[in-house]
């Protein structure tokens, strides 16, 4: 019986939350509000499209086992790729050693 009573009083109180969103809400829900909600963006298929998302794993440092999933769109892995590109260059260039005029 407190099984019953607990499982109806959640009930009229989730139903109760329910339509106290919707009057808070103030507007009613039209067709083209339904129709935007379930229209689900098209995937995409292409692999060379910009906005394309591709997956890796990358290893995680001091672990032989852990693998990290990154997932980015191949527009951010060309960004990705470059900064690192740019950054390695930075780093060889800073550490080669310079010669001075009249240090031989």
């Amino acid at each position: 019986m407190k099984i019953l009573t607990r499982t109806a009083a959640i009930a009229s109180l989730s139903a109760l939350a329910v339509s106290s969103s919707t009057a808070f809400a103030g507007e009613t829900a039209t067709t083209e509000d339904v129709a935007k909600k379930d229209k689900k963006p098209k995937k995409i298929t292409d692999r060379k499209h910009p906005d394309y998302v591709r997956c890796r794993s990358e290893p995680i440092i001091g672990s032989l086992a852990r693998k990290k999933r990154v997932c980015m769109t191949n527009r951010e892995w060309a960004a990705h790729n470059i900064e690192g590109s740019k950054r390695s260059r930075e780093f060889v260039d800073d550490n080669q050693p310079t010669f001075a005029p009249g240090n031989n």
